[in-house]
């Protein structure tokens, strides 16, 4: 599902910039799915040159939404399931290109891109993936701390980012671990007049 989300979200922002821009379709897209910490390997990464790279950098789980019953109702029926997970994903929009004003400009895109556009449904994209309910966005601001840290685990070399909290994933393997009857009836029976 991460992959899914993902993809789609890098397809509506490459549109967006390929408007926006007026870039030749037959060129490749501004947006690429990339570690971006693979970019210091240059001779193995041309794919990353030039381009707006979108890296998974930290997920959460969203507790609150959890549902603590494991039993859910089907029908007439009950199903033992592991309750479905919701996550958060931290997606970091970095820039590479050789010109930094380029850089710059290609970020502020991408800001106006979710500023337009934080919430993506089915009734607003109906090429969303049918696991997926809908995915909103949110600038995550870090402090300078926690941007030394970040670029640090990435590799050392700072490039024009933005931080982007994306919610709500939903992993479900909609595996029953068991299944049974609904309980319809109670009766007591024993020794000694009580029915």
């Amino acid at each position: 599902m991460i992959d899914v989300a993902f993809k789609f979200i890098s397809s509506e922002l490459n549109q967006y910039l390929n408007n926006k821009l007026s870039l030749d379709v037959a060129s490749k897209d501004p947006v690429v799915l990339g570690n971006i910490s693979k970019l210091s390997e240059a001779a193995a990464n041309n794919d990353l040159e030039e381009k707006v790279i979108l890296t998974l950098v930290n997920l959460e789980e969203e507790r609150i939404l959890r549902n603590p019953e494991k039993f859910t109702r089907v029908e007439d029926r009950l199903e033992q399931r592991n309750p479905k997970i919701f996550l958060n994903l931290y997606c970091l929009f970095a820039v590479n290109k050789s010109k930094y004003s380029e850089a710059l400009k290609y970020l502020s895109f991408v800001i106006q891109f979710f500023q337009h556009r934080s919430v993506f449904n089915h009734i607003t994209d109906p090429l969303l993936d049918d696991k997926i309910e809908k995915l909103l966005l949110e600038l995550y601001t870090i402090n300078f701390e926690q941007t030394n840290h970040l670029w640090g685990t990435m590799g050392g070399k700072y490039y024009p980012s933005a931080l982007y909290k994306m919610r709500l994933i939903t992993i479900d393997e909609s595996f029953k671990e068991a299944e049974g009857e609904m309980i319809t009836r109670v009766s007591i029976e024993g020794k000694g007049g009580l029915n």
